[in-house]
């Protein structure tokens, strides 16, 4: 689908985008898609860390460590 796009392509789409938005609000546009996918990755990252079983508890035989936790 998009293998027969060229650089004059690409450049096309880079003005129209200019255009629609403009050059003030190109910096906050691409500061809120940097901040959604930070948040996507961190979502992504949780979900698989849910998915993993937990390791098991750990016991210990000293009984000094036990009294104090």
């Amino acid at each position: 689908m998009f293998a027969n796009l060229t650089g004059w392509h690409l450049l096309v789409v880079v003005f129209v985008i200019l255009l629609l938005f403009g050059a003030p609000k190109l910096p906050a546009l691409a500061k809120s898609l940097g901040q959604s996918m930070h948040i996507l990755k961190k979502e992504v990252r949780s979900t698989d860390d849910s998915e993993t079983p937990a390791p098991a508890s750990v016991t210990t035989s000293d009984p000094a460590s036990a009294k104090s936790a």
